[in-house]
């Protein structure tokens, strides 16, 4: 469901098929979406924020990350000013496929000093509440990931999360304990990662986020939490949080299996959320059993029976993301699934095989939609995916309302094709 704002008269796309075929489609007006007034209350919503690099340093493989930081902390703002969190320093910030420790430490620092920033900012600060901190507005990912060496003890390990845990709440951002590949290459056993969770977790200051990642985002996690089967890995986590569920605040499930998502939903212990990472299954996880009836067929589900959100889809769609909560706000679920629906069909799209590429989806929607001035990535992967694919990303975008400024998404798109030897005239004209 895409609402038109009428002021914006309709154009046309030049599309390039996987063929190398020009056809074109409509360029609908701009979504009536709205800026909320007050916190979204139903849903608690972070979108995993990307980082821009500086247009003419050094964006090769390998090379150390240099970041455009007046438009890396302007596109959090952006995502704040919608009345969503940034999760930040997690994989649609290119940690571990381009952003080197040393920028993954300055990013959760500078992000947590723009947060508090936004808090003292009279037009962000009320969409947060009075009682907001830097937490609320931003959780970064604490790993292991700063140390070089391949194989680290549980020991070392243990000691590794430790020091980023403590970094990052001495910025005030909350934690996302993150799978980590040494972790997942050093345990043997379901016990070994009960253990050093445990251990990383009795030193937690305030309650954290843990985060399942899969195979489709990271081929290095199989067999996290000691198992490749999803039920037995399940039953692992659920221990990690019963030994002390306070400490917990959350769960990030990023498997792409909704019904593995609400399996372990239904069974977190009171005050523990599922935030779905499930970039293909959102729509129906988000609005959960509000979808099917009234508030006396929800309360017979102990979980609530529906997922909160921490999702890299979400720093593509982050207008049609707070319209949907802010519609849930208001009772019409059928109106937010309606908007998820649709933001999930582009998501398909910027999340296809080989997933873990999605990041260049998620920064070339950035630049159509004019928050950053070129479309480039951290170790120039930018061209990790093909002019079909996002053409396709530009058809979804457009139909499903997620184009902030058609105008200007349509005149960067045919430039692109015109800079990659295709002329859009041709069908344009």
């Amino acid at each position: 469901m895409v609402e038109k704002n009428p002021e914006r008269p309709a154009r046309r796309l030049a599309l390039l098929d996987e063929d190398g075929r020009l056809r074109t489609a409509p360029l609908p007006p701009s979504a009536a979406f709205t800026r909320p007034t007050s916190p979204l209350r139903s849903r608690v919503v972070y979108a995993a924020s990307h980082v821009v690099p500086l247009a003419h340093a050094d964006n090769t493989p390998g090379a150390p990350a240099a970041i455009d930081w007046e438009a890396t902390l302007g596109f959090r703002r952006t995502i704040w000013s919608w009345g969503l969190g940034v999760a930040d320093a997690m994989d649609t910030a290119q940690r571990n496929m381009g952003l080197d420790p040393a920028a993954t430490r300055e990013l959760i620092t500078r992000t947590a000093d723009a947060a508090r920033e936004a808090l003292a900012d009279p037009a962000i600060a009320p969409l947060f509440g009075p009682d907001a901190q830097v937490s609320d507005l931003i959780v970064a990912g604490v790993s292991t990931d700063h140390r070089e060496e391949a194989e680290l003890s549980l020991d070392e390990i243990v000691d590794a999360y430790r020091e980023q845990l403590a970094a990052t709440e001495e910025t005030g951002a909350g934690a996302v304990l993150m799978a980590s590949r040494h972790l997942a290459r050093a345990a043997r056993s379901a016990a070994d990662f009960e253990e050093v969770y445990a251990r990383i977790l009795e030193r937690a200051r305030r309650p954290v986020v843990l985060h399942w990642l899969g195979t489709a985002f990271d081929p290095q996690l199989a067999g996290y939490f000691g198992s490749s089967d999803t039920a037995e890995a399940a039953d692992s986590l659920l221990r990690i949080i019963a030994a002390d569920p306070s400490r917990i605040r959350g769960v990030k499930m990023s498997l792409l299996d909704d019904a593995a998502e609400v399996a372990v939903r239904e069974r977190l212990p009171e005050g523990v959320l599922m935030l779905t990472g499930d970039d293909f299954h959102f729509s129906h996880l988000i609005v959960g059993d509000e979808d099917q009836g009234g508030a006396e067929e929800r309360s017979t589900s102990a979980d609530g029976g529906f997922s909160h959100a921490l999702l890299g889809a979400f720093a593509a769609t982050a207008p049609a993301a707070s319209a949907a909560i802010q519609a849930l706000d208001a009772g019409d679920a059928a109106r937010a699934r309606a908007i998820l629906d649709d933001a999930e069909r582009l998501a398909r799209q910027v999340f296809a095989a080989p997933t873990y590429h999605y990041k260049a989806g998620v920064a070339f929607l950035s630049w159509l939609n004019g928050h950053q001035r070129a479309f480039q990535m951290v170790g120039g992967l930018h061209s990790a995916r093909s002019l079909p694919h996002l053409s396709r990303i530009v058809e979804l975008a457009a139909s499903t309302g997620n184009l902030e400024d058609p105008a200007l998404a349509a005149e960067r798109w045919h430039a692109m094709l015109r800079l990659h030897g295709v002329d859009p005239q041709e069908v344009l004209a």
